[in-house]
Formats: C-alpha cells, sequence, structure tokens
C-alpha cells in the first residue's frame, strides 16, 4: 500500500512547492471536475490558525484538507471547521479522506467541531459521529449541509 502519511503545516510553514501542489490538486478537483465557479481562494487559508493536512505521493498532493479556527462558534460551541476534503482522481477509493478525518479527530476529536458536506459525502462524515442540522442548502452550485460533531472527551 503507498504511504498514507499526513502532513500538517501552517500556511507560514508551507513550502511553494508544497502550496502549488495542494492548490492544484483543489483546482483540478473543484474547478475542473465539479465546475465549481465560486471563489476558491476564500484567504481563510492564510489565517495563522489555519491548518493544512494531506497525504503526498510522488505525483503531489494525493489528498487533502484544512482545519479553520473561528473565535466566535458558529453552532454548539463549536470554533473549529474542516473543509476544502478533496482527493485525486486516480487515489480515490483508498480511504484517503479516511486517514486525513482521523487525524483531524485525533487531535480536536475532544472538540465540537463542523463541516459543510457536500449532500452526496454525507455519509462517509456520519461514519465518524458527524450529524446533520438545518437546511439542504446550495453552496458553490452544489447541494450541502451543515453537521456537527459533538466533542468525545479522550
Amino acid at each position: 500500500m503507498p504511504d498514507c502519511s499526513v502532513v500538517r503545516k501552517t500556511w507560514a510553514q508551507l513550502s511553494t512547492a508544497e502550496l502549488y501542489s495542494l492548490l492544484k490538486l483543489r483546482t483540478d478537483v473543484f474547478f475542473l471536475e465539479q465546475c465549481i465557479d465560486e471563489e476558491e481562494l476564500d484567504n481563510r487559508d492564510q489565517e495563522p490558525t489555519t491548518e493544512h493536512l494531506w497525504i503526498a505521493d510522488e505525483r503531489g498532493t494525493a489528498a487533502y484538507l484544512r482545519i479553520i479556527t473561528d473565535e466566535v462558534a458558529s453552532h454548539r460551541e463549536a470554533h473549529r471547521l474542516f473543509g476544502r476534503v478533496v482527493v485525486r482522481s486516480d487515489r480515490r477509493g483508498e480511504g484517503l479522506a479516511q486517514v486525513l478525518i482521523e487525524e483531524v479527530l485525533f487531535t480536536y476529536g475532544d472538540e465540537p467541531l463542523l463541516l459543510h458536506s457536500q449532500q452526496y459525502i454525507a455519509p462517509l462524515y456520519a461514519k465518524f459521529g458527524f450529524e446533520p442540522f438545518g437546511e439542504v442548502y446550495n453552496e458553490a452550485g452544489l447541494p450541502h449541509v451543515m453537521m456537527y460533531r459533538a466533542g468525545v472527551p479522550a
């Protein structure tokens, strides 16, 4: 099985090559495959508290997600939200997104967490204890649902 080591860095720690690889994957999937025509670079990537997690291989970034932190909780005391979960097409089906989610939960699983899920992928997050709340809404031209996971004390 290919290496599934997770790399975790803040904006200030990213090299130019790493940043390029992360953004290439996000644009290849979100813009080219999913035809999302809304802003991808929202300045949240650059915030000092944002963490970028990814798995790389010889072709570059194979899977990625980011964790953003808000001072004010947006739902039930949740200050952290992860998103931009993406896996390169040739590595899908290997469980790479699950490896990244497990890493998030290893670090922050004792805290309440939020995410915005494309509706079709919500069952993946449900496996990790995330529950949908609110109405399905349109984000970037695709149906999404907000999901919440209560913190589980270690």
